[in-house]
């Protein structure tokens, strides 16, 4: 029997008033009333008894009501539901379940549990205008709609009976896929899948002619055969390049070993070379994360991934999933670490953008719109973050329009393990002849199926809904506790990895890497349902699982533990030293092939490249007679405004390590790197930051690297990390990479990773790309068109500190202190935030300009170490580095921080002699600078150790406003701090 159960509020739900100002906000204000109620649909014959009880576990009792089988009063005119499509993972309703098994200590056969929304509207509006409201509450690609008059509402007592069960009729069964056919047919099936019955496709295979002819030789002259469906799939996204990163690792022009090894694996082994005895380094490049040392005891794990394709479709599924999953990368790393920091990075389109981009011709399928892809991730993230007790204190933002098309979502993972566990290494892990194939965390089900294939290609009307996962942050919790604080220290397992991409295909085929192959029974993986393909079970990225090898004398109590803790582990099969790949389905073979043509028989290529650098029209125009209005509009930019309102739904204080926080100084300002003491006990702690330039790409991809780089650690020394300390991760996205031009950039760009991170001997430690950040479709006017993201790069640094009471914060902290600027000011505005905003003031578009900030790595390099020297004697009251905007916003943010005005006068200040105006001075963008406020009783022994660097004092921290003097002698700006504030926080006031 179908039960309902409805909870409403009592009192005022700031829920429905967001609600009512989200749908007036879409120009429907004949809208009197809203109302919402969260549904329960049970799948269950349960007795009024036990229907009460449950209701009484999920409605608050003094703020909400509930209604068991009847509607929720309401004189309503239209009422919405919204609920998850079949098949879709339902994390409240999960939970839900759970706590009705825990209540009656009862057993569920299948999931029973299934949650909605109801939205219930009072006002003069039309049927099709309901119909917008719901499609813009709801996502169709993983929601269902349904919509009823007040009347029918009332006539029906309430809506209808809906459970969305998956239903899959058609019985499990292994196709052999035909490969003797024509080269057309090889390419089609690379690109579209594998056919079915009726005539439709699977999915991409993301696999290319070459790849095709590659795969039909092998099973004919090795094999003797045509594949199985599951071997085509699992050879396509092993082949991938998303997991095997074919563009990083094939020759480019004369780099015979691809610009990863040339640029990004050498240049780590030569500074790991050149330090010796004083190398950091414990696990690069090999692991789910990488690994450096904490102190004697500890390692510190670091690593970032990107979801931009399924945040594109779905963006809360889509960037939950990437958080939960960079955690498991987390949890995978070596025997394991405990995840104690979260960082993330949006590169998005404008969210006033209005523009409607269509994937399919004639308007169908409609992307989402900027702003909702924003609201979408941010929401995943904190709901991924904030449900897994771990902090997120770390971040940024960064708007582009070629970012409409399709966002890029980073999220990532700080994680702390011991350096020996019972005597053994944590960091080395091997799977052993013998062991048993252990799955353990949540069931599979379709979600996520080609999703490695589909994020090796552009965003288009074939990408799959099946792509798009929603991780569950509740089963993870469970998971990671029971392994990486029981299970681990046990030693009941030899080695652990994530089921990311490609799901237990890849996590399988990866660990018998370590031993040699493996044996799989499939029927015994756990599914949601019944009715799932076997080469679907194989590739599925359902999330919350991971692959462990488990000893025979150590399963029976592994088993015993997660069953214990309440996480699913199942045996599914056993690792050997065959040097196959076997996957067996009730007892028939379904998959075999040989370990290394599965993970090393990609053809390899030859890429060429060319790099046309393009020059553009250098900007003309005076300076603002009004430079305090042109001050405040800076700060009122989308990536140098505030954005607080993400900061704030970020949870940075569990656990209880937070020490530079995620906003900073009275006035809150967004900081640029944060801090944490993962041990109680001792005074270590660890500076993370992330820089990222994409702007300059539109200039030269190599000097944007290079800014990314130092930004990075100029973020981090300013913080008071050492260059000595810090570590760098790399996170490529490109576009377009088949494009000879976009290799050449990206060429240029790895070039560049190397010449300084070797420059400033700062290894890279782990990394990742995304090859094909486009998005092709139609515009509102059923015009072709390709939109494909700037090259992008993003660099995160990671330090080790050895006293957090020497980190220094940005807020300017009391009046009378003296203010230096150390570095040098050039003219280098171009692709500027200033050249930017006055584009769009004169002629309504961006001005870019050719002047590109470059990087002195020896200037910076020992400013940097000056820098750390004031740091240990601590004689810096605060720093902030100079970053998007330039020095203008620099001293604007460090007053707006410590509610403190300044007294500046330009004339004093560093800077080339090709800077000659007062306006370029404010606003360039030179790398490598730090603005710091020094006490005067200080000032001698901070010029005494910056003697032999660029610096220059410039002015004094005031009670009062910030007033710059310009080069004349003119005061060029005076405002008042609490104008700057409200500019500065006024642009995402009202998110």
């Amino acid at each position: 029997m179908i039960n309902r159960i409805e909870i409403s509020s009592k009192i005022s739900d700031a829920q429905a008033i967001i609600t009512k100002k989200r749908i007036e906000g879409l120009g429907f204000f004949r809208l009197y009333d809203v109302r919402l109620a969260d549904i329960y649909t049970l799948d269950y014959d349960f007795s009024g008894e036990e229907l009460e009880s449950i209701s009484k576990i999920l409605a608050n009792p003094v703020t909400q009501e509930y209604k068991i089988n009847s509607p929720t009063e309401t004189n309503a005119d239209w009422i919405i539901e919204i609920g998850f499509l079949p098949g879709v993972t339902d994390n409240v309703a999960n939970t839900s379940q759970e706590c009705i098994q825990d209540l009656f200590n009862m057993g569920f056969d299948k999931i029973s549990v299934f949650t909605s929304k109801i939205i219930f509207l009072r006002g003069n509006l039309t049927e099709k205008e309901v119909i917008k409201i719901a499609e813009d509450f709801a996502n169709k690609a993983i929601q269902r709609i349904h919509i009823k008059k007040g009347s029918q509402y009332q006539s029906d007592q309430g809506m209808d009976l809906i459970v969305p069960r998956v239903k899959l009729i058609q019985e499990p069964r292994v196709d052999i896929v035909n490969l003797d056919i024509d080269e057309e047919g090889l390419v089609r099936l690379g690109k579209q899948g594998i056919e079915n019955e009726d005539g439709s496709t699977r999915g991409p295979l993301a696999l290319d002619l070459e790849s095709m002819n590659t795969i039909r030789k092998y099973f004919k002259e090795k094999e003797g055969r045509m594949p199985t469906d599951i071997e085509l799939e699992s050879i396509a996204q092993t082949w991938s390049e998303h997991c095997k990163h074919n563009i990083f690792a094939n020759q480019l022009d004369e780099i015979k070993d691809g610009i990863y090894k040339e640029y990004i694996q050498n240049a780590t082994n030569k500074i790991r070379a050149e330090r010796k005895d004083r190398d950091f380094c414990v696990s690069v490049f090999k692991d789910n994360s990488g690994a450096i040392i904490f102190d004697e005891n500890y390692l510190v794990t670091d690593k970032v991934e990107t979801h931009n394709s399924p945040s594109a479709l779905d963006p809360f599924g889509g960037s939950i999933t990437g958080i939960v999953g960079v955690n498991r990368d987390t949890i995978g790393v070596g025997l394991g670490a405990i995840p104690i920091m979260n960082k993330y990075g949006y590169c998005l389109g404008y969210p006033e953008d209005k523009r409607i981009l269509f994937r399919g011709k004639d308007k169908t399928n409609p992307s989402l719109s900027p702003k909702r892809i924003m609201e979408g991730v941010i929401d995943g993230v904190k709901v991924g973050g904030n449900c897994s007790g771990i902090p997120t204190p770390q971040g940024f933002v960064y708007f582009d329009d070629s970012y409409r098309g399709k966002p890029l979502i980073y999220v990532g993972t700080i994680g702390l393990m011991p350096r020996t566990i019972n005597g053994k290494q944590s960091h080395v892990k091997q799977a052993k002849p013998g062991d048993a194939v252990v799955v353990v965390g949540g069931k599979v089900g379709k979600d996520g199926i080609h999703g490695a294939t589909f994020s090796s290609e552009a965003l288009d009307s074939g990408s799959p809904a099946t792509a798009v996962q929603i991780g569950d942050p509740i089963t993870q919790k469970k998971l990671s506790d029971a392994i990486v604080k029981e299970a681990r220290d046990l030693k009941l397992y030899n080695s652990i990895t994530d089921n990311g991409a490609g799901g237990i295909s890849c996590s399988v085929a990866e660990m018998a890497e370590e031993c040699g192959g493996f044996v799989v029974d499939l029927e015994k993986v756990p599914v949601k349902y019944e009715g799932i393909q076997p080469w679907e079970i194989w590739v599925s990225e359902s999330q919350e699982r991971m692959t462990l090898s488990v000893s025979e004398e150590n399963l029976q109590e592994f088993l015993n533990l997660m069953e214990k803790r309440g996480v699913e582990a199942t045996v599914i099969g056993v690792f050997n030293e065959t040097n196959r790949a076997i996957v067996k389905y009730n007892g028939d073979k379904i998959l075999d092939i040989d370990m290394t043509f599965l993970h090393d028989g990609v053809p390899k290529k030859i890429l060429t490249s060319t790099y046309s650098k393009v020059v553009h029209k250098e900007p003309e125009f005076l300076c603002p007679s009004n430079l305090t209005e042109t001050l405040q509009k800076m700060l009122f930019r989308h990536n140098i405004s505030s954005f607080e309102f993400i900061s704030r739904q970020y949870d940075h204080e569990v656990q209880a390590t937070s020490i530079l926080k995620p906003l900073q100084g009275i006035g809150e300002v967004n900081s640029y790197a944060t801090a944490i003491k993962p041990l109680y006990d001792s005074r270590k702690a660890i500076i993370a930051s992330q820089g990222i330039t994409s702007k300059y790409s539109k200039i030269d991809t190599y000097d944007m690297a290079a800014c990314a780089i130092d930004t990075a650690i100029r973020n981090t020394v300013a913080a008071g990390g050492n260059l000595d300390k810090i570590a760098l991760m790399d996170n490529f996205c490109w576009c377009s990479s088949e494009d000879p031009e976009r290799l050449g950039q990206l060429k240029a760009a790895a070039k560049a990773c190397y010449d300084y991170s070797t420059a400033y001997k700062t290894p890279f430690i782990s990394g990742k790309d995304s090859m094909f950040n486009d998005f092709k479709g139609y515009d509102e006017n059923n015009n072709l068109i390709k939109i494909s993201v700037l090259p992008t790069l993003l660099i995160s640094s990671i330090c080790v500190v050895d006293d957090y009471r020497k980190i220094v914060s940005l807020d300017a902290k009391f009046s009378g202190d003296f203010i230096y600027m150390i570095g040098e000011t050039k003219n280098e505005l171009g692709a500027s935030e200033y050249f930017e905003l006055v584009g769009e003031d004169i002629e309504g578009k961006p001005y870019i300009g050719n002047g590109i900030p470059k990087v002195d790595v020896k200037k910076s390099s020992d400013l940097y170490s000056a820098f750390s020297k004031a740091v240990d004697k601590q004689i810096i009251s605060s720093s902030i580095p100079v970053n998007s905007g330039g020095l203008g916003v620099a001293i604007a943010k460090m007053c707006i921080a410590g509610n403190l005005g300044a007294e500046i006068n330009l004339s004093n200040l560093n800077k080339s002699e090709d800077v000659e105006r007062d306006d370029f001075i404010l606003f360039s963008e030179s790398q490598s600078r730090i603005v710091v406020t020094v006490a005067p009783e200080n000032q001698k022994k901070f010029e005494e150790i910056f003697k032999n660097v660029s610096f220059a004092k410039i002015g004094r921290i005031v009670e009062g406003d910030l007033s710059i003097v310009g080069l004349k002698g003119d005061e060029i700006i005076r405002v008042s701090i609490g104008d700057l504030t409200n500019k500065y926080k006024q642009r995402f006031k009202d998110y």
